[in-house]
């Protein structure tokens, strides 16, 4: 399992960092500002779940391949970002992919440490959602965990699976794909198609920051 946990980790440190660069980039950052965006969405949910878990130094600190594959993914952004922003809804994707492959990875490095089942599914969502939140935070919008959008609830949704398949004895291997499956699969499918988690009623009229309106329902 630990082979697997450190695979699935670094795909998805690949895959989260491509968002947070392609996010930089858009943006306009420089060189530095893109590298440094991709290292933190890539890292920052890994290393609360291995400072939650005691797994100290954190892995993304003490071992050099996080930082490569972190730095590899944000340089290829800066090469290709004209062909990555031809794709619609490219950090989004990024984004999804990362979260299936860290919630599956940090359920399961949280069973390796002996968690309970109930705190190791939460963990692996921590884990998810945690690179997302810093990208979001350094780039001054509103975390996605924080908005409506199925996020937080689809990266529970693929630490549960590995969690149960672990009850249940079954291959760790097929449970780790399938959690990641359907936390992307629900990811993509709340992009897709617009789904929201309830949101609070609100009046017609600008909000607070005179951004825009609520519409009085719930979405």
């Amino acid at each position: 399992m630990k082979t697997l946990v450190l695979t699935l980790d670094l795909i998805g440190t690949f895959v989260f960092a491509l968002s947070g660069a392609t996010a930089g980039a858009r943006r306009r950052l420089d060189v530095f500002g893109v590298l440094v965006l991709s290292f933190v969405a890539a890292n920052s949910g890994g290393i609360v779940r291995d400072l939650l878990i005691g797994a100290t130094p954190p892995a993304a600190i003490s071992d050099w391949r996080y930082l490569a594959v972190s730095l590899l993914a944000g340089l290829a952004i800066l090469f290709w970002y004209p062909l990555v922003n031809r794709l619609r809804n490219a950090v989004l994707i990024f984004d999804g992919a990362g979260l299936a492959l860290f919630c599956v990875a940090g359920a399961q490095k949280a069973l390796v440490f002996g968690l309970e089942p109930v705190m190791a599914a939460l963990l692996g969502m921590l884990t998810g959602i945690g690179g997302g939140i810093a990208r979001d935070v350094l780039l001054s919008d509103v975390p996605a965990v924080l908005r409506s959008d199925i996020y937080a609830v689809a990266a529970l949704a693929g630490a549960s699976v590995v969690v149960l398949g672990d009850a249940l004895q079954l291959p760790t291997t097929a449970t780790a794909c399938a959690g990641a499956a359907l936390c992307f699969g629900l990811r993509v499918a709340a992009i897709r198609y617009g789904w929201h988690l309830p949101t609070a009623r609100t009046p017609d009229g600008p909000d607070e920051d005179g951004k825009g309106g609520g519409r009085g329902e719930f979405r």
